[in-house]
């Protein structure tokens, strides 16, 4: 009854502190907003300068949106292919997901070179989402057709990271045959980005990562059960078959959908799963699953922050901040704890 009430207090706390970070992410940017007229335009009141509701409106806003989108559904693909594989080290895109991503965005932008400017003039941002989740899509697909032969879950990891592998070397082969102008598009590319949605882009990104969580909601009784074990899940009752696709899926529309629109961005699905743990101390996922979407978006919304540089017309890499920000942290918390809980 303690734990449960110290539980609330965490959540309580940590949506207070994502609430904190919408608002100052909102607050800062290239143009200095007071913070006074960040409210009033939320609100629907005037401010002194009739441009700052709409930079707030159609810029601001939906891309602090998109950070907890991003974060929340990186940082609970993570911990299902974390909980799914045993395996402290499996992130989000150990399925080759990301992977299929970028051969889809590679593709689309590198391809011209190849297929002879087939696809000249069609890269935006709309053909590159629809090309990365159409790769991240049948990457998905084959890593099902492969769970649906192989009961081994170690041997679907391993054979998800080979997929990776292939298409990374597509990736590669692409890269080396295209012009310096293309590859420097696609290197921009996989920096990630999330200051790119409109409104109708973020609803859909929104519809992806509903579903994936929704999914991932459902199937907490059988991750529970997999940390003592297949054997041990078997034993209660849990349909292995269908749990692992569940959580295959899951983690495919999670990861799949925000590298179609964010590119691919590093560190959050790894690390906030263990981050969250040294908070809650707990393995049970029905704490967990929440606790890593409020964590995850609380991170992703102050890395954008960083990563927008206020008062500056620069906007370094998100994915470069996510991993410069991220990792010392995760080092000192585990060092100061001197054991990762899993």
């Amino acid at each position: 009854m303690l734990q449960l009430k110290t539980y609330r207090i965490y959540f309580i706390l940590l949506l207070l502190v994502m609430s904190i970070c919408f608002m100052v992410n909102i607050s800062l940017g290239s143009v200095s907003i007071p913070l006074e007229d960040t409210l009033n335009a939320i609100i629907g009141r005037t401010t002194k300068v009739d441009s700052w509701s709409y930079i707030i409106w159609n810029y601001r806003i939906p891309k602090a949106f998109t950070a907890i989108l991003v974060g929340s559904g990186l940082a609970l693909s993570g911990l299902l292919m974390q909980t799914l594989f045993r395996n402290p080290l499996a992130g989000p895109f150990v399925l080759g997901i990301s992977a299929g991503a970028s051969l889809g965005a590679a593709l689309l932008i590198l391809g011209s070179a190849l297929f002879s400017g087939i696809f000249l003039g069609m890269v935006n941002d709309i053909s590159l989402a629809l090309a990365s989740s159409i790769g991240s899509f049948l990457v998905l697909l084959a890593v099902m057709v492969v769970a649906a032969k192989v009961k081994d879950t170690m041997a679907l990891l391993i054979i998800g990271l080979m997929f990776g592998s292939i298409t990374t070397a597509v990736v590669s082969v692409l890269s080396y045959f295209s012009s310096a102008e293309k590859l420097q598009q696609y290197v921009y590319w996989s920096f990630g980005s999330i200051g790119n949605l409109s409104w109708n882009q973020l609803l859909l990104l929104l519809m992806i990562i509903a579903i994936g969580i929704l999914i991932s909601i459902f199937s907490i009784k059988p991750l529970n059960a997999l940390l003592l074990g297949e054997s041990y899940a078997k034993s209660l009752g849990v349909n292995m078959k269908r749990s692992r696709y569940s959580i295959i899926v899951a983690t495919g529309l999670l990861a799949g959908g925000v590298t179609a629109f964010a590119g691919p961005i590093a560190f959050i699905g790894l690390a906030v799963p263990h981050l969250t743990r040294q908070i809650f101390n707990t393995t049970d996922h029905k704490v967990l699953v929440p606790a890593v979407l409020i964590y995850g978006a609380i991170l992703m919304l102050i890395c954008d922050t960083i990563a927008q540089m206020p008062n500056s017309a620069s906007v370094l890499p998100i994915n470069a901040i996510t991993s410069i920000i991220g990792a010392p942290v995760v080092i000192w918390l585990l060092l100061r704890k001197r054991k990762m809980i899993f």
